[in-house]
């Protein structure tokens, strides 16, 4: 028995709905019990919900609640996009680049396992075994691709916390900007009203 995500891109879209669909039906028996399912396509490097359904009740919201929604919204959010760059270059000096590294193996791999253009399944299930699951989605040709949940977890956690401090340095870099722009602005604007009393000076 593993608690996994299982993410399974699908070459035809409506693919995708179809086996969301037979799995909200089923979302439990011998071999498997669904606990989070989301859709997501993704489009200009990111990606975006469209359906989805939470069998734990957790919250209301499918979209925001629980992992798989954690996942997604560091997936698709500022992290999501310095995943794919030059992380070291782009985060600055308040979040060390090596720590950063260290703790986003998995959720590059996730990103990485849905191209540009694909629409995928993402889910949290606990699999007794993994043959059942991987039958279902195998029917409509999903590569699939299955994660520790645990593991996932801890670097959603992480990488929530590393998004905080970006934006704490993104917050403090631009109220730097603006003060050193003030302070460029009011010696600018000093030597314009001295350069006029200059210029009275010299005409009377």
């Amino acid at each position: 028995m593993a608690e996994n995500i299982v993410i399974a891109a699908f070459p035809v879209e409506s693919e995708a709905y179809q086996a969301l669909s037979e799995l909200k039906r089923e979302s439990s028996n011998a071999n498997y019990t669904i606990y989070q399912a989301v859709v997501v396509k993704k489009e200009n490097d990111q990606l975006s919900m469209r359906d989805g359904f939470d069998t734990g009740r957790e919250t209301d919201d499918t979209w925001n609640g629980g992992l798989i929604g954690g996942l997604i919204g560091i997936l698709g959010g500022p992290l999501g996009i310095l995943l794919g760059g030059s992380v070291g270059m782009l985060i600055g000096s308040t979040v060390d680049s090596s720590d950063v590294a260290a703790n986003i193996s998995l959720l590059e791999q996730a990103g990485d396992c849905i191209t540009e253009g694909e629409t995928a399944m993402l889910l949290l299930a606990r699999e007794d075994y993994v043959s059942a699951l991987t039958a279902k989605l195998d029917a409509f040709h999903a590569s699939i691709t299955r994660m520790d949940a645990a593991e996932v977890a801890a670097e959603v956690e992480h990488a929530q916390e590393v998004q905080k401090k970006l934006a704490k340095e993104a917050r403090a870099n631009l109220r730097a900007e603006k003060s050193n722009n003030f302070k460029a602005t009011v010696a600018k604007k000093r030597e314009e009203i001295k350069s006029r009393f200059d210029s009275l000076g010299k005409n009377n």
